[in-house]
């Protein structure tokens, strides 16, 4: 899945972030002078003085800005939404954009979930395996031929099928007669 943009996100939002009373003319004049002061070149003085203009309406002056914005690139329109949530927290928590965000990562975690199976024994079960299997490798490896150098481990190793599950059991028996017919 291709990963929405800031642009195309502040498109999807538009109308939302253009509905009454969403934003109020002192959210909106921080944004422009967030804008503006920290990025001057998102939003140059001439652009800033045109977006704050007292006698346009706040509908007009918030359209122009989205518009300007929309047209320009990646970055602005990621420093427009991070002052959006510096100003006005709560409404950009219910953009519909995040909303469709936060379902597609619910999607694909879904997805992912689903096409994995996972073990229901957890990590100390794991843990037991691995620690049991790098002994195993550790005695097969480092233990000398000579059986009388170890004849207790041959015993333990002898009950251990016992007790271990199949797969392994059937390594350890394996190991126990290439030793026992090989002298």
């Amino acid at each position: 899945m291709t990963e929405q943009t800031y642009c195309d996100r502040l498109v999807q939002d538009t109308p939302f972030l253009m509905g009454h009373g969403r934003l109020s003319e002192q959210q909106v004049d921080r944004i422009i002078l967030q804008l503006n002061r920290y990025y001057p070149q998102i939003l140059s003085n001439k652009d800033a003085e045109k977006f704050r203009n007292p006698k346009a309406s706040l509908r007009v002056r918030l359209c122009d800005l989205l518009g300007h914005l929309q047209r320009s690139n990646e970055r602005d329109c990621q420093e427009f939404y991070r002052a959006l949530y510096i100003h006005a927290q709560p409404l950009h928590s219910r953009l519909p954009s995040r909303h469709a965000l936060q379902n597609s990562d619910c999607t694909e975690l879904d997805s992912r979930t689903a096409s994995q199976e996972f073990s229901d024994r957890g990590p100390v079960a794991f843990l037991a395996c691995l620690g049991l299997a790098a002994g195993l490798a550790l005695l097969v490896y480092c233990c000398p031929p000579d059986p009388k150098v170890l004849p207790g481990a041959r015993r333990v190793l002898g009950f251990s099928p016992v007790i271990v599950d199949r797969h392994v059991s059937r390594f350890l028996l394996a190991f126990l007669t290439d030793d026992l017919g090989g002298h």
